[in-house]
């Protein structure tokens, strides 16, 4: 698939459209063969090591079963490793999830996943695929940092939600604003094409992602609260 949330019409399209790029080797982040992917546990923890500190993300798969199951994917395949924080807008939200190598994108391309229905609120700190329009969710997720649940009517149906270090979020750097074509920040389709070469290169001030793994003790974590 093209390019996620950079893609989500004007108000959504503010919403749509990693450390060094040579560390991680180029099998990382690659899909699970079909037969045997993943299905979620009901409930688990992620934790994000990254250039400002760790954060850890807690998801529940009734609240959108694909999504999770996608998500579970993506942290099990090592995909989020060496991922910039590419799209951070103060006051809304910070997206990631396009990979620093070319060829790991171009693998995921075509694996979108179907809608969830919206059974969660956009509030602070919970956690959204980007999107194109209907059927279009992929790699590309974003952490609101504010409350913005005008974002639910639009279909952006939240899958889990940051419980320890909304800090470290809201300290990511934002300092390149909104993309391109609309800002001039970085393109998401050159991402997509040139991976982390071409952000090093021009965004060196982007905030990334060291490492992503799962909580194995995750299965009887406790009930998510409000990230302040």
């Amino acid at each position: 698939m093209r390019s996620a949330l950079s893609r989500v019409i004007p108000f959504a399209a503010m919403l749509a459209l990693g450390c060094d790029s040579r560390s991680a080797p180029a099998t990382v982040g690659l899909p699970p063969d079909p037969s045997t992917e993943q299905r979620a546990p009901a409930v688990f923890r992620a934790r994000f090591e990254t250039s400002k500190g760790p954060f850890t993300i807690e998801v529940r798969r009734a609240w959108a079963p694909l999504g999770a199951d996608r998500f579970y994917q993506l942290v099990s395949s090592g995909y989020f490793d060496n991922n910039r924080f590419f799209r951070v807008l103060p006051s809304f939200m910070a997206q990631f999830g396009v990979h620093g190598d070319p060829a790991v994108n171009t693998a995921w391309e075509s694996l979108a996943i179907l809608d969830d229905s919206v059974t969660q609120s956009n509030t602070r700190g919970m956690v959204s695929y980007a999107t194109m329009g209907a059927n279009t969710r992929s790699t590309q997720v974003f952490i609101n940092t504010i409350d913005n649940r005008n974002l639910d009517g639009m279909g952006f149906a939240p899958f889990a939600q940051v419980v320890d270090g909304m800090a470290t979020v809201d300290s990511l750097y934002s300092g390149y604003g909104e993309g391109a074509p609309s800002g001039f920040g970085p393109d998401q389709m050159r991402i997509m094409a040139e991976g982390n070469a071409y952000l090093e290169k021009n965004f060196p001030k982007l905030d990334f992602i060291r490492t992503a793994r799962l909580v194995t003790d995750s299965a009887a974590a406790p009930a998510a609260t409000t990230p302040k």
